[in-house]
């Protein structure tokens, strides 16, 4: 027997299959997406059940029934998260954001553009002026790890 005319003649069970095997993507690839796809294929197979639908109908109801599962999950999700407050310290996985303004003293001259600075336990390097080693400094950018500074004072 053919395939194609073996889903064809159960198509009910073709789509709850379907369903079936989008849930355990799910649980391959997390990401809650694949559950809503499943859950439409699902839905999709038990109406072929109740109703007698031809394939394009059934096709066009696993799409629309697929739009309207992520759009409900993506609103209810975006209500659920939209009243988080905002975070204490915005800076927390910006290191150098954190240090912008800051004022040190230079460790290493800076020579050929390029010196260090201690701040707390870390050595950073930093670009900026030609100046010598116990010069003050404020921190006025980065580029990577690398802080540019000024002279102060």
């Amino acid at each position: 027997m053919d395939l194609i005319a073996l889903i064809g003649d159960n198509a009910g069970w073709a789509w709850l299959v379907f369903g079936l095997v989008l849930l355990g993507v799910e649980l391959l690839v997390p990401g809650v997406f694949m559950v809503w796809l499943g859950g439409a294929a699902l839905l999709t197979g038990l109406t072929v059940f109740q109703i007698g639908i031809g394939w394009p109908i059934q096709w066009g109801l696993f799409g629309v029934l697929s739009v309207v599962l992520v759009a409900s999950w993506l609103a209810y999700s975006r209500r659920r998260h939209g009243d988080t407050p905002p975070s204490e310290d915005p800076l927390i996985n910006a290191r150098t954001a954190r240090l912008l303004g800051r004022e040190t003293a230079l460790v290493e001259a800076i020579s050929d553009g390029v010196g260090r600075v201690r701040i707390d336990d870390t050595l950073w390097r930093v670009s900026g002026p030609e100046l010598p080693a116990g010069s003050h400094v404020r921190i006025t950018g980065a580029r990577g790890g690398l802080l540019e500074v000024e002279a102060v004072g």
